[in-house]
C-alpha cells in the first residue's frame, strides 16, 4: 500500500483487551511519595500498605476522576483520532457492578468505543491512583475487578469471540499478563494463524521482572512491540542482552523467535522527549518527537498510551510505519498538555 492509499476503517476492526480502571488523579508532594514508598515515575500494583493511599488521595483538594486502564486508554485515543465510524475499537475487560463501573461504561460510550465488559459482583471496579509531582507520575493500580477477567466466562462466548474474529489489528498491554495470560495467547494465536497484526506493550518494568514467563510465551506471536526506555532496559536485562544501547535492544528484540514469519516483527521504543526508536526492516531508525515547551506539560500520565493509540489509528488504515509513529507523536503531544489521558473534542491532525 502506498502512503496515500486510504483504507477507511470498519467497525470492530481494532480489538483491545485489558484492565479497565478508574483513574484517581491528584497532585501530591515528595512527602506523600515517601510515605508510601513510591518512586516519582513508576507503575506498580497496589499492596496492603497502599490501602491508606487510596483513602488519602481522594481527600486531596484537587482530585480528578477519569476513565483509565492502559489498553482502554489506547483504544479510546485510536477511536478519537479516527472519529468516524464509531465503534472501530472493541474493548474487553472486567468491572464490578457499582458506581465506578457505571462511570466506565458511560465514558466508553461517550468515546464511541464498543466496550463489552465482563461484569461480576465479587470485586469492586478497579482503580488507579495517579500521584502527580511536576511532570512525573507514579501510578498505583488496585486491579480488584479487573483481575477477575475469565476466558471461559467471557472471551470464549460465541458472541464475544465473533468480535475478536472481526478485528484486523489487536492490542493488549503487558499489564493484562498478570490477569489472564491464557486469554492473551488465544487472541495472539488467532491473529498469527490468520496473518493479522498482534501488538503488545512491555507496559512496566515489573512485567519483565516478575511476569517474564507469560510474556515470553506470547512474544512469538507479537508483530509489534511497544515500550519506553526504562521498560526496554529492564527487558534487556531480564533476557541477558548485555547491552544498554536502546537501538541494540530493539534489534535483539526484533530477532527473538517468531511464529508468523510472513511479518517481520516491529519494535518501537519511546523515550519521553528524546527520539522514538523503531526497527524499520533490518535497520533501526530514530524519529524525533514534536517540540513542546516544558511549561506546556501538564502531566505525562497517559502519554505512552496515547502514543500507542495514535499509532494504532494509522495502522488500521494501513499506513506506513513512519506515518504510524507520526500519528503516535501527535496524540502523545496532545495528551501531555492535559490532566490524565483526556483529549479535546476533535484531533487537529492531517
Amino acid at each position: 500500500a502506498g502512503p496515500h492509499d486510504y483504507y477507511p476503517p470498519l467497525e470492530n476492526m481494532l480489538f483491545g483487551m485489558g484492565n479497565p480502571l478508574l483513574d484517581i488523579s491528584a497532585v501530591v508532594d515528595k512527602d506523600f511519595l515517601d510515605k508510601f514508598g513510591l518512586k516519582p515515575n513508576d507503575q506498580i500494583l497496589a499492596e496492603d500498605r497502599h490501602k491508606a493511599l487510596f483513602e488519602e488521595i481522594v481527600k486531596r483538594n484537587k482530585v480528578e476522576y477519569h476513565a483509565g486502564g492502559s489498553t482502554q486508554n489506547s483504544v479510546k485515543i485510536a477511536q478519537w483520532m479516527l472519529q468516524k465510524p464509531h465503534k472501530v475499537a472493541t474493548f474487553f475487560g472486567c468491572i464490578g457492578k457499582d458506581r465506578f463501573g457505571e462511570i466506565l461504561k458511560k465514558k466508553a460510550e461517550e468515546a464511541h468505543v464498543d466496550a463489552h465488559y465482563y461484569e461480576q459482583n465479587e470485586e469492586p471496579t478497579g482503580t488507579c491512583a495517579a500521584c502527580i509531582t511536576g511532570d512525573n507520575r507514579s501510578l498505583v493500580a488496585n486491579l480488584a475487578a479487573a483481575n477477575c477477567y475469565k476466558k471461559e466466562k467471557h472471551l470464549d462466548l460465541d458472541s464475544n469471540w465473533e468480535l475478536v474474529k472481526k478485528a484486523k489489528v489487536y492490542y493488549i498491554a503487558g499489564f493484562f499478563l498478570t490477569v489472564s495470560p491464557e486469554s492473551i495467547v488465544k487472541v495472539a494465536r488467532h491473529a498469527s494463524d490468520k496473518n493479522k497484526i498482534f501488538c503488545m506493550n512491555l507496559s512496566a518494568p515489573f512485567i519483565s521482572q516478575f511476569f517474564k514467563e507469560p510474556l515470553m510465551k506470547v512474544m512469538p506471536y507479537v508483530d509489534i512491540l511497544f515500550g519506553n526506555e526504562t521498560e526496554a532496559a529492564t527487558f534487556a536485562k531480564e533476557l541477558g542482552f548485555e547491552t544498554d544501547d536502546i537501538a541494540e535492544i530493539a534489534k535483539k528484540t526484533q530477532n527473538l523467535p517468531k511464529e508468523n514469519t510472513k511479518r517481520q516483527r516491529v519494535v518501537v521504543f519511546t523515550q519521553g522527549k528524546d527520539d522514538t526508536v523503531a526497527t524499520v526492516g533490518d535497520r533501526v531508525t530514530m524519529f524525533p518527537v514534536l517540540d513542546i515547551d516544558q511549561n506546556d506539560i501538564v502531566d505525562t500520565n497517559g502519554a505512552g498510551d496515547a502514543f500507542v493509540g495514535g499509532f494504532l489509528s494509522a495502522l488500521v488504515q494501513e499506513h506506513a510505519l513512519e506515518e504510524c509513529i507520526r500519528a503516535g507523536h501527535y496524540a502523545a503531544n496532545v495528551i501531555i498538555r492535559r490532566v490524565g489521558c483526556t483529549f479535546p473534542e476533535k484531533p487537529d491532525y492531517h
